[in-house]
């Protein structure tokens, strides 16, 4: 028994005519008679008494109208749930963005997303990369943009944008003045950090150098809000490790770079592999394009220009 036989019965079940039900299901009436017949020898049950005058149902063919009418809305349900797993087909899909992501990055990615896909709207989620991946895996996200490194596996990946980190200090700090500035040199100096679960993976890479160059912090004050962050080094609670700033810093800091640029943002976009689609692939192309105005470079492009 095929859905569309269930689907033709069910349309005659409704019309009791079958001129009408084969309008309704543009088709002639000739195969739709004949449809009808194959499926009552297949069942081995009369569904319909026809006369000249009327078509009415058995009770057969009325108990198989209910199990009919649930099959196919069940069918239906099930197409639906594999649409919303094809990224764009609905009009939309769902990506996440870290919470510091740069304006100059936004603004990009979606001028050029639309410019490439000018059909779908871009819905966008500020996590962090360990809620990105969670919502990514459970299907909450069509593509996801993360730090790295973080856990990957099962998942697709784009080109690592990198960018290198500096230090941010208050103005008053002795290695403000420093035009670079070693991260041996910090040593024993408090370090403001984005809190642990918000990608551990990273956390623990980042204080990981830190070690291996020389910088053992003398405490670790977390916080996730910028504004946080500034106030709390604009009092010297602590240095901050970040991107250069799209202008000049907040007053009262300065932003310097490290030597040797020991540590970097490792980014790029993530997705499920079963669940690719040419919108994600866009949004994977535009990213790279956003990542690039901020002054990140794809890691293949960074080893090319090296020495």
């Amino acid at each position: 028994m095929e859905l569309r036989h269930l689907r033709y019965f069910t349309v005659l079940a409704e019309e009791l005519h079958f001129g009408r039900a084969a309008a309704r299901l543009h088709m002639a009436q000739p195969p739709l008679s004949q449809r009808i017949r194959d499926l009552e020898r297949e069942l081995g049950v009369q569904l319909f008494d026809r006369n000249r005058r009327q078509v009415t149902l058995t009770e057969a063919g009325a108990l198989l109208l209910e199990h009919s009418r649930r099959v196919l809305e069940s069918a239906e349900s099930a197409q639906e749930a594999m649409r919303r797993l094809r990224p764009g087909e609905n009009g939309v899909v769902h990506v996440g963005i870290p919470p510091d992501t740069m304006p100059v990055t936004l603004r990009t990615l979606l001028h050029e997303f639309a410019e490439r896909a000018p059909d779908v709207l871009v819905d966008l989620h500020e996590l962090t990369t360990d809620e990105q991946l969670a919502a990514l895996r459970e299907g909450v996200l069509d593509a996801a943009v993360v730090r790295h490194p973080c856990d990957i596996s099962g998942l697709d990946s784009g080109p690592v944008a990198r960018r290198a980190l500096g230090v941010l200090l208050p103005v008053e700090h002795p290695l403000a003045g420093s035009e670079q500035v070693r991260l041996r040199d910090l040593n024993g100096q408090p370090l403001v950090i984005f809190p642990r679960a918000m990608a551990p993976m990273l956390y623990d890479h980042v204080l990981s150098i830190c070690r291996a160059e020389g910088f053992r912090p003398g405490a670790i004050r977390h916080a996730r809000n910028p504004h946080f962050v500034h106030g709390l080094v604009l009092a010297g609670r602590g240095v901050h490790f970040n991107e250069p700033p799209p202008g000049e810093p907040r007053k009262g800091l300065v932003w310097r770079p490290l030597e040797d640029s020991p540590l970097s943002w490792r980014t790029s976009v993530v997705w499920v592999p079963r669940r690719r689609h040419a919108a994600i692939d866009a949004f994977a192309a535009v990213a790279t394009i956003g990542l690039a105005a901020a002054g990140h470079h794809t890691e293949e492009d960074h080893e090319a220009a090296a020495p």
